[in-house]
Parts: C-alpha cells; sequence; structure tokens
C-alpha cells in the first residue's frame, strides 16, 4: 500500500462532505462490519455518512455493532428537481396535483390572466453524495438495483474501491485491493492506521475484528498470515470486544437458524473422494422453521466450520414459487462460478448463488452433483 494513494485517500476525503458507502447484496459478514467501522471513522472527522446496501435487513446477530440499524437497503433523495413559475405578473390561486398511469401532473390556477411555458423554469441539484467507499465488490454489477438504477452517480463521483479479492476488477479512481488479505476488515484497519490511528476507537476495534473472525472462520480457514494474526491482536490490546462478537456471532442463534440447521443436518451426505458435502431443504421444512435468506446463508457458514475436510460444500432449497435455490461455497482450488457455469450463477468463486425451475428438489441435487463432478474430473 503506497504512501502516494494514501496521500490521495486522504485529499478525496478532506474534500468531501457526503459520502456513501455501498457492498455487495450478498451482504457478509466482513462487509456489514467494514461498512460501519467506515461510516464510524468517517463521522469521527465530521463527514456525513450513508450506508447501503441493496435489500439489506439487520440480522439478529450484528444487531451488536454499532449503527448497525441505520444501513438502508436502497438510495433515496439522490437529488432535487425544482419547478419555478414566474408569478411576478399572474398571482397563483390554487395548486394541486395527481398522479395518474406513472405520470405526475401539477396543477396551477392563476387569480386572472395565464400562465404559459414561458412563465416555467426547471433546475436540477447535484448530488447530495460527492464520493463513494465500495467494500467487497468485484464489480459495480455487484451492488445490484443501487448501481444498475443509479449507473450516473457511480461514473459522475469518485470511487474508492476496497477488497481482498484477486478477480476484483479494479475500477475505482482508488483501488485498495490488498492480497493476501484474509478479509477486507484487516485492510481497512492498515488504511485506518495511515490516515487517523487516533480516530480508531473501540467499537471501530470490535466491528473490524468481526470481520476478520467471520471470514477467517474464526481463524481456521487456510488463507490466515501473520499479519492477519498480527492485526487481530492490535486491535485486541486497543480494545475489540472479542467475549462480545464471539457470544453473538456464534451462542446466540435464532430459533429458526437452530431448526433450519438441525433440518440440514438430517439431510447431509458427502463425498469424500472429492471433498465434497451437501444437504437439501424441502419447502414443508423451510415453511415450518420460518427461516430466512441468512439463516440458509448462515447453514453454510456451520458447515464450512464443522466440515475442515470439505473444499466444496452446497446446500439446495425448495421455495414455495417453484424454483429450487441453491448456494455453493468452494476453497481453492476450487471456482464456484466456474463449477456452476451452466446455470447462470452470480456471486463470486468463494460463494456462487443459483436457481432452477421445473424440477423437483431430487432432480436439481442430481442434475447440479452431476455438474460438478464431470467440471473436477476436467480440472
Amino acid at each position: 500500500m503506497s504512501l502516494d494513494k494514501i496521500q490521495q485517500l486522504k485529499k478525496l476525503l478532506d474534500a468531501s462532505h457526503y459520502i456513501l458507502v455501498v457492498f455487495s447484496h450478498e451482504q457478509d459478514t466482513d462487509s456489514v462490519a467494514s461498512a460501519l467501522a467506515w461510516k464510524k471513522f468517517l463521522e469521527k472527522k465530521h463527514k456525513q455518512t450513508d450506508v447501503v446496501c441493496f435489500g439489506f435487513t439487520n440480522h439478529h446477530h450484528l444487531r451488536f455493532l454499532s449503527g448497525a440499524e441505520k444501513i438502508k437497503p436502497a438510495l433515496s433523495h439522490l437529488q432535487k428537481f425544482t419547478i419555478k413559475v414566474d408569478i411576478s405578473n399572474t398571482k397563483i390561486d390554487s395548486l394541486s396535483y395527481n398522479i395518474k398511469d406513472n405520470w405526475l401532473s401539477i396543477h396551477l390556477n392563476p387569480k386572472q390572466g395565464t400562465i404559459t411555458k414561458d412563465n416555467l423554469r426547471t433546475a436540477q441539484s447535484s448530488y447530495k453524495y460527492d464520493l463513494i467507499i465500495t467494500i467487497n465488490t468485484p464489480d459495480l454489477e455487484s451492488l445490484g438495483e443501487i448501481f444498475s438504477n443509479n449507473t450516473d452517480l457511480f461514473y459522475r463521483l469518485p470511487v474508492i474501491n476496497i477488497d481482498h479479492d484477486l478477480n476484483n476488477e479494479n475500477y475505482g479512481a482508488l483501488n485498495f485491493i490488498e492480497l493476501p488479505a484474509a478479509s477486507s476488515s484487516e485492510n481497512i484497519y492498515k488504511i485506518f492506521k495511515k490516515i487517523d490511528e487516533t480516530a480508531i476507537d473501540q467499537d471501530i476495534c470490535t466491528m473490524l475484528l468481526t470481520g476478520i473472525i467471520t471470514q477467517t472462520r474464526s481463524f481456521k480457514t487456510a488463507n490466515i498470515t501473520p499479519f492477519t494474526l498480527n492485526i487481530a491482536s492490535e486491535l485486541m490490546t486497543a480494545g475489540a470486544r472479542r467475549e462480545e462478537i464471539i457470544k453473538n456471532l456464534y451462542y446466540n442463534r435464532s430459533i429458526p437458524s437452530l431448526k433450519i440447521w438441525g433440518q440440514a443436518l438430517t439431510h447431509l451426505q458427502n463425498d469424500p473422494a472429492i471433498a465434497l458435502v451437501w444437504t437439501s431443504i424441502t419447502r414443508d421444512e423451510l415453511a415450518r422453521s420460518l427461516a430466512t435468506p441468512r439463516e440458509l446463508s448462515e447453514v453454510i457458514d456451520e458447515l464450512i466450520i464443522n466440515s475442515p475436510q470439505a473444499k466444496i460444500i452446497l446446500l439446495l432449497y425448495e421455495k414455495e414459487d417453484g424454483f429450487i435455490n441453491g448456494i455453493l461455497a468452494c476453497e481453492e482450488p476450487y471456482d464456484a462460478l466456474d463449477l456452476l457455469s451452466r446455470f447462470e450463477a452470480t456471486g463470486n468463486k468463494k460463494r456462487a448463488y443459483f436457481a432452477l425451475e421445473k424440477k423437483s428438489l431430487s432432480e436439481a441435487q442430481a442434475e447440479i452433483l452431476r455438474q460438478i463432478r464431470q467440471k473436477i474430473k476436467h480440472l
């Protein structure tokens, strides 16, 4: 990480007044914790900051992180559009409006005379944000509707791109793609230290340690480096509340989470020859458990932690709309998107999401397993 890049970042931050922090709609804990750390850090520097993630829902196990309840699921009020009317010669008696067929009609009734188009002016304000920070977002499309509905915003404003994934497209005005960092949280800690170490308080340390712990599965994954351990040590020395993190992440499961975990264990199967573990959940089991997509994602996390021999973990679940949805998590040397190349999967090489229609759960499972085995055979 060059000092020149940090100086450029400082310059952008100093010149900014309202900063937007966004991350991929996959909503992994490292992204949530990193984004909240940025918000707290920037607010201590007297910068107004919004954290936005498409479709975000505040999960119970992350509510201990300060500010998590303020993460927004969509962008709003980006600009003001003003209609001005010259009433120096024609006074207005009444004003009304109505909406029909997605058209807004504004009705002006003058006291006397007429109002023509020559009396009208329009004005459009600039965007309320002046800087964007993206976290764990390999490409802008990964932001979902945050990007697709506001592409002009991302092309007009400078973007600070922070990630720890080799597949990142380096789309930012400044790119902090730190390798071989195990998480973006440790990358951000190094950035904060270079900008202003005195602004790193206990809450920020707790957020960043949360990201590191979840991304390394409590320091069990193969991507841990001595730098990761050293940063974790520094964060705890500086006041990170490790016991609070562990309690909320691993000992504070919701009832739906426990129910769906039990169902997943009931159907668990494995193929040790290719280090593959898979399970499936029926529509009735999903309905009875009241599990959300987040709890389903937690099933994958639990399988990763409790199946250290597995390199590929597959979860399939049946939805009421007739679709079979799936999550595939992989560790090196496997690539989740490559293994699922036939199924228009989204995500990244570590975790991919897909859906199949017009198939039973057993048919979908057989097709996916066949595809994975064929791909591995040709590697």
